[in-house]
């Protein structure tokens, strides 16, 4: 069975929080494509969002993961792509269900609102549940690529 591939990328206001992350899911044994920020100086939340958005549309990466300052910019740009469902996630329960009921297949990250420990619980339920598929199936179909 081959390793799950996460693409990751963030602004500025999320980068200590996506390095740490990164560190934590490397030590998992996961494969993780960064994508900038490649350091705390100002960035532009779309150029990160697009980045990931297009490796995980095209296959590349399985799953993507998205941090900045609210989580709300990145989510919004990420979401512009064919395909994307990402999810704005403060929560493990609410990271969980976007999984099991939207398929959703990026996380985005509020790196001013949560603590390290929250965000790798976050990840954790994220990475571990599944999308059920059913009448969940039928809502993701109503929503147009």
């Amino acid at each position: 069975m081959s390793k799950l591939s996460i693409a990751i990328g963030s602004d500025h206001a999320g980068f200590e929080l996506k390095q740490s992350l990164i560190n934590y899911l490397t030590q998992k044994g996961l494969l993780i494509s960064d994508q900038g920020a490649f350091s705390a100086e100002r960035a532009d939340y779309p150029d990160f969002g697009h980045a990931v958005a297009k490796l995980v549309e095209n296959g590349t990466s399985q799953l993507g993961i998205l941090i900045c300052g609210s989580g709300n910019g990145i989510n919004m740009t990420a979401n512009k792509h064919a395909g994307i469902r990402s999810a704005l996630c403060w929560t493990a329960e609410i990271a969980e269900l976007a999984r099991q009921h939207n398929n959703a297949n990026v996380l985005a990250l509020p790196a001013r609102f949560i603590s390290v420990d929250t965000a790798y619980g976050i990840v954790d339920a994220f990475l571990a549940a599944s999308f059920e598929g059913g009448r969940h199936a039928d809502r993701i179909a109503k929503i147009p690529l």
